[in-house]
């Protein structure tokens, strides 16, 4: 007697999940990485599973190209800080350049700090804090002043209140973040980046500068830049831009971005160009000038109109792109990781109370 054979149970194919309009189709050129994931839109094959070609195509889209815009709109909501100090004599043009930078008027003369002309005898604080909106994003931006510095007879350890106020900025971070129950988020004030500007005397660094620098390199970073550069000549300042550079490295004074945090080789050869820059001569005014036509930050001389923004004249534009461009989320990544966490290491070891 013959068996009866049971066909195969036939399971209907199941329906393809449509993806959504809003997400564009992958480009068929899109190249395929190891693991599977083809330009970002969805998984194409899992390796082990379905036919012995070693893969099977999955049935629709996943959605892990949102990540990105998600990760966007909640720190759009979160709003941004940032956090700079300007650090160097009276008369170097510190705020004009500070509110150039930002085409606002954000330094402490602007608002409302400026109503006592008198140097003080030692060096000071000022912070004044800002909320900037451009294109929906907020940013809480903290101009530190240090008015007094370098200005006296005797200038020993004039950067003493400077980093005091450095090392009071990741104590108050720290206390916050070793409460028990410590806020969502916590006020960032701490220093991200340091303008130290240098005269332009197209001789060498004054020892003042050698010492401010060498006590805060490890600290915070340090951008130093060149005011005023329209008072040398095009071969005055690159000579004098060489020689700083020289001195810096002769006394092992590091500034941003330093060497050791290049991440890959991409961003050693855009920091490369960078510090081969370095310091970078600037311009600063908030002056508006006809020229062919056209309105232009400048400085009106007997020459001619130095504008601000034109690389031809001065490097602020290249300054501008680098602070707030390309680096400023770098130099908020360095200040945690590296600086903070140095000082956090430091604290922690004392055993002492925080």
């Amino acid at each position: 007697m013959s068996e009866s054979i049971v066909p195969p149970e036939v399971r209907p194919k199941p329906a393809v999940p449509a993806k959504p309009p809003h997400v564009a189709a992958p480009s068929p050129t899109a190249p395929h990485g190891p693991s599977g994931l083809g330009g970002g839109v969805g998984v194409d094959r899992v390796p082990g599973l379905g036919h012995s070609g070693g893969g099977s195509t999955l049935l629709g889209y996943i959605g892990i190209d949102t990540i990105i815009e998600q990760m966007r709109k909640k720190t759009m909501k979160a709003g941004f800080d940032f956090n700079i100090m300007i650090v160097g004599h009276s008369g170097l043009g510190k705020s004009t350049l500070v509110n150039t930078l930002f085409k606002s008027q954000v330094s402490r003369w602007s608002s409302g700090w400026g109503s006592e002309h008198k140097i003080p005898k030692t060096v000071e604080i000022k912070a004044v804090s800002h909320v900037i909106e451009e294109g929906g994003v907020k940013m809480k931006l903290t101009v530190i002043d240090t008015p007094g510095f370098g200005d006296q007879i005797n200038n020993e350890n004039c950067w003493d209140p400077i980093s005091k106020y450095i090392n009071e900025q990741y104590e108050k971070f720290l206390k916050e973040e070793v409460n028990i129950a410590r806020k969502k988020r916590i006020p960032d004030t701490r220093v991200h980046c340091c303008l130290y500007f240098i005269s332009p005397t197209g001789h060498s660094l004054r020892q003042l500068d050698i010492e401010f620098m060498k006590h805060l390199s490890r600290v915070v970073n340090i951008i130093p830049v060149i005011a005023k550069s329209d008072t040398m000549t095009p071969d005055e300042k690159n000579e004098f831009k060489h020689r700083v550079r020289k001195e810096l490295e002769t006394h092992g004074i590091e500034y941003y971005p330093q060497n050791e945090f290049d991440d890959d080789m991409e961003d050693k050869n855009e920091n490369d160009k960078i510090r081969e820059a370095m310091p970078f001569a600037v311009v600063g005014s908030d002056k508006e000038f006809q020229v062919n036509g056209k309105r232009v930050l400048g400085r009106k001389t007997a020459w001619g109109v130095v504008e601000v923004e034109n690389p031809n004249h001065c490097e602020f534009a290249l300054l501008r792109d680098f602070l707030i461009r390309s680096h400023l989320q770098d130099l908020k990544e360095v200040t945690h990781n590296i600086h903070y966490e140095t000082y956090r290491a430091r604290r922690l070891n004392d055993n002492g109370d925080v």
